[in-house]
C-alpha cells in the first residue's frame, strides 16, 4: 500500500503562482511515474504533467511553458510549479504515482487539493 500526501493548493489571483507538493510513502520497489492530474468542474480528470523515474517529463498542451514538474527520487516527492495561472486552471489537482512491487504495477491517487484562480 502507498499513501500520497498532497499540499500547496489554495486561492490565487490570475497571473499568480502556486506550488503543489506530493510525498509518497509505503511499500514499493520503485515509483515508475509520478504526476499531477486535475478535474475541473463538469469535466473529466485530465493529465497535467508527469515525470518518469529517469526524469522524462510530459505536459498537457494547455500548461506547457507555464507549469514545471520535478521529482526527488531520494525523497519520493513530486513538485508542480504553476506560473501564470488563469481561471481555466481552477480545478482539484490529484497526485498520481505508478509503482512496481513484486512484479506488478500499482496505481495510486492522492486525496486531491483545490486550486482556485480568481480573475
Amino acid at each position: 500500500q502507498v499513501q500520497l500526501v498532497e499540499s500547496g493548493g489554495g486561492l490565487v489571483q490570475a497571473g499568480g503562482s502556486l506550488r503543489l507538493s506530493c510525498a509518497a510513502s509505503g511499500i514499493f520497489s520503485s515509483i515508475n511515474n509520478m504526476g499531477w492530474y486535475r478535474q475541473r468542474p463538469g469535466k473529466q480528470r485530465e493529465l497535467v504533467a508527469s515525470v518518469t523515474i529517469t526524469g522524462t517529463t510530459n505536459y498537457a498542451d494547455s500548461v506547457k511553458g507555464r507549469f514545471t514538474i520535478s521529482r526527488d527520487n531520494a525523497k519520493n516527492t513530486v513538485l508542480l510549479l504553476m506560473n501564470s495561472l488563469n481561471s481555466e486552471d481552477t480545478a482539484v489537482y490529484f497526485c498520481n504515482a505508478v509503482t512496481s512491487y513484486r512484479g506488478a504495477t500499482w496505481n495510486y491517487w492522492g486525496q486531491g487539493t483545490q486550486v482556485t484562480v480568481s480573475s
